[in-house]
């Protein structure tokens, strides 16, 4: 089940150069010897669903602590809300929320409870608790369920709720870290339905995913890979400016069992499996299409077809990652 919007919340204006919703300036993070963040940069317009992208272990999770003042950075500079985070970071958490996977709501705490006590933490006058109540429990979708223990919810309810409370506040810039990894599918759709309609509203929206079709509901996006900036764009940009190969797509029983060979076909620069087809990055459809055809009718391959598509994210961000390596092993 794909999750694409049928259209995204209009496009948020662009800022002017010192009024972005969260910049950052040769922003460099180590531990020890290691470089888990190396000098980026970015900007996110206000009102934008901007997407951080990357593999597990990229800097995704490192750059988001930097920005919610969680650590220091080792070197660089940067602004959430228009305060620094090197020097404001008590100010940058009272103005932002976040969420994660692994947000703590307390299971032996019913849903109302937990609502109250975030109320708390976030020191909400009491004067418009029951307001902020209420909202929570309507962004939900938790009517009647307030008396309920955490731990009853289903996974997308308990996610909901882990929602609501980030946005008790009324944060303008949301941290969403892999907000619905494990989630299925259809929980995943109702809550990017959520997402899309606090950015309409004006809330910008900085998310990790490892979800590509959720990447698709971004207005713009950037992809980190061993602490570096490797490519950024639109969705489109980045399926067309910064993909300088052509992709094709083979369509034939058992795909697996041909990946390996069709690897070695001349003109074939990489290929994986997609779904249950097969994916290749080649330097020329042209050339590419009748070797392939070629080859698979010598080997008496069932019906097939190998058609020139325009590439997904995840082809994307697959070349981007192999093309990096590629010349970093050229450098050492």
């Amino acid at each position: 089940m794909r999750i694409i919007p049928k259209s995204r919340p209009p496009e948020p204006k662009l800022s002017s150069e010192n009024n972005f919703a969260v910049s950052v300036q040769n922003l460099e993070k180590k531990f020890g010897s290691f470089t888990a963040v190396n000098k980026i940069n970015f900007a996110v317009n206000h009102g934008e669903i901007f997407g951080f992208l990357g593999p597990n272990g990229a800097g995704k999770s490192t750059t988001i602590r930097m920005l919610c003042g969680i650590i220091p950075p080792t070197s660089g500079s940067g602004q959430v809300g228009g305060y620094d985070i090197n020097k404001e970071q008590y100010k940058i958490k009272q103005h932002i929320g976040y969420m994660s996977q692994k947000f703590s709501l307390y299971d032996d705490l019913t849903v109302a409870e937990n609502i109250n006590f975030y109320s708390g933490i976030y020191k909400i006058p009491k004067s418009e608790r029951k307001e902020r109540f209420e909202a929570t429990i309507r962004t939900a979708g938790l009517e009647g369920m307030e008396s309920n223990l955490t731990v009853t919810l289903a996974g997308g309810w308990k996610q909901r709720l882990a929602l609501g409370c980030a946005l008790l506040h009324k944060p303008r810039i949301l941290f969403l870290d892999e907000p619905t990894s494990g989630a299925d599918p259809l929980t995943r759709a109702n809550f990017w339905n959520v997402i899309k309609d606090l950015a309409s509203k004006g809330v910008t929206i900085f998310v990790t995913t490892h979800y590509m079709d959720e990447a698709e509901n971004c207005h713009r996006m950037v992809l980190i890979y061993k602490g570096t900036i490797i490519a950024q764009g639109t969705p489109e940009e980045m399926k067309t400016k910064n993909m300088k190969h052509e992709v094709l797509e083979i369509v034939l029983p058992n795909a697996q069992d041909w990946l390996d060979k069709i690897i070695k076909v001349e003109g074939v620069k990489e290929a994986a499996l997609f779904g249950a087809n097969i994916h290749t990055v080649v330097y020329d459809s042209a050339q590419a299409v009748p070797a392939i055809k070629g080859f698979l009718e010598q080997a008496n391959a069932a019906a097939f077809s190998v058609n020139k598509i325009l590439p997904s994210l995840e082809d994307v961000f697959v070349s981007s990652i192999e093309n990096y390596d590629q010349s970093e092993s050229k450098k050492a």
